[in-house]
């Protein structure tokens, strides 16, 4: 197998699986988004601190949307790059998650719950970040060995 063999499958189109996750992330992202913010608008008199929480929400919503419609019309993983975009979004989602729910819990003094599944999840989002990127950067340390 010569160098340009290679290249070509390391940059093979998206998976059916791949595909199907990233439709799932932009239409769940897009109606997620969508949903909030129509409570949102239909709502004029809450308190601030909802509002930076519906905010939050509809930005969550719309990275998760903007991503999967960028993963689906690339159609290639881009060396392993939307792995890495997706754990990034996925650790930036649950930070917030994990202060807001924390937040909650001091500011009431009870329901550790929460927050300690908070914690978790963040955690495995972490972990799932660092496998995306060891992958990328392995794909990128073979490309470069093959000149490409």
């Amino acid at each position: 197998m010569n160098a340009d063999e290679m290249l070509a499958r390391l940059s093979r189109p998206l998976s059916p699986w791949r595909r199907v996750a990233a439709a799932v992330a932009a239409i769940g992202g897009g109606t997620g988004a969508a949903a909030i913010g129509v409570l949102w608008i239909t709502e004029p008199q809450l308190p601030a601190r909802t509002q930076v929480a519906f905010a939050g929400l509809v930005a969550i919503g719309l990275a998760w949307a903007g991503y999967g419609i960028w993963a689906l019309t690339r159609r290639t993983p881009l060396f392993a790059r939307d792995r890495v975009v997706a754990g990034w979004l996925a650790v930036g989602a649950t930070t917030l998650l994990a202060v807001f729910t924390a937040a909650v819990a001091v500011a009431r003094q009870r329901g550790w719950a929460l927050p300690a599944v908070a914690l978790a999840l963040l955690l495995l989002a972490a972990v799932n970040l660092v496998r995306a990127r060891a992958v990328r950067s392995e794909l990128l340390r073979r490309k470069h060995e093959l000149g490409g």
